[in-house]
């Protein structure tokens, strides 16, 4: 049964036109835009504009702790000034807690979850224990599963005391719940690739929900991918292994699965990717240099015809 937060798609007939395709570019506001994050935003809204479809803008705020306000401006100043129009309103995912709170308790209620307790000290420690140092995944080491085996009411006294603990998918469970559905192999469709076949074990048992974090990016992001009706994802090459994780998410769910376009990261002359700390290339300071938007769009790959 698909989140109670996403609406049916209205049924269509055989002669119904195809759905319009929908991109969007999602930042988070934790600090100016730069070179690369301008190739990312074109990227998506050219893909758009050239099948006549449709553009939007996410706001991925949901880090109380790095996002800020007025980079969350600063963003849609900077993509006006390069020559880009999005849908309003913008989804503003900070406002939008209890949407994703519906899916951690409806993964919960089917057991999918559970309250993981460990620091990370303790994560590193048991990580680096030799029976379990070769576990690594896409994103380090493969959480070893440590408060996976408390039970209900060990899980109830620690809340009650007031520990603080994130909540993480239970892998082996997850993947046990599409296969009782007959969910056929994961797999996700890559622009240019074609079918690419997803591992989500490789991630070990992924965080949902932090204690500071109210629901991870992963969550986030396949929620509102589905809930905005996007077809087309469009976003840099090192969030490729990261799809895995949504595919599966998207399976758990009954959410729809998009096309993917994973292109290169964009790096500077010594071969380092762009990043927000390189303060010079950000389009903010580009600008006020005195680049024009077509010099800024040139130099982030997409010159004007």
């Amino acid at each position: 049964m698909p989140d109670a937060t996403l609406k049916d798609a209205p049924a269509g007939s055989a002669s119904s036109a195809p759905a319009p395709l929908v991109t969007r570019f999602a930042p988070s506001p934790t600090g100016h835009l730069h070179l690369g994050h301008a190739h990312s935003a074109l990227a998506a809204f050219r893909a758009a504009r050239a099948k006549g479809g449709r553009f939007l803008l996410r706001i991925e705020d949901i880090d109380p702790a790095r996002c800020k306000p007025e980079y969350a401006d600063a963003i849609e100043e900077d993509l006006a000034w390069l020559g880009l129009t999005w849908e309003t309103p913008v989804r503003v995912q900070s406002r939008h807690l209890a949407d994703y709170r519906a899916v951690l308790d409806r993964l919960a209620g089917r057991g999918l979850t559970y309250p993981c307790f460990c620091t990370r000290k303790d994560i590193a420690e048991a990580a680096a224990a030799p029976h379990w140092a070769s576990r690594t995944g896409p994103d380090g080491p493969v959480y070893p599963g440590t408060c996976r085996a408390l039970d209900a009411p060990a899980r109830a006294r620690r809340i009650a005391a007031g520990e603080g603990y994130a909540l993480r998918l239970d892998m082996a469970a997850a993947l046990g719940a599409l296969a009782r559905k007959r969910v056929p192999v994961l797999a996700f469709e890559e622009e240019g690739r074609g079918s690419i076949a997803c591992d989500p074990a490789r991630f070990g048992d992924i965080v949902l929900a932090r204690k500071d974090v109210p629901a991870s990016y992963h969550l986030c992001v396949t929620h509102d991918d589905a809930l905005q009706g996007v077809s087309l994802v469009v976003r840099g090459a090192d969030l490729f292994a990261a799809t895995d994780i949504h595919r599966l998410l998207q399976a758990l769910m009954g959410w729809p699965a998009p096309r993917y376009r994973h292109h290169p990261l964009l790096t500077d002359a010594a071969g380092r990717r762009y990043a927000k700390r390189d303060k010079a290339l950000t389009l903010r300071s580009l600008r006020e240099a005195g680049h024009s938007p077509a010099a800024v769009r040139a130099l982030a790959g997409f010159p004007d015809p």
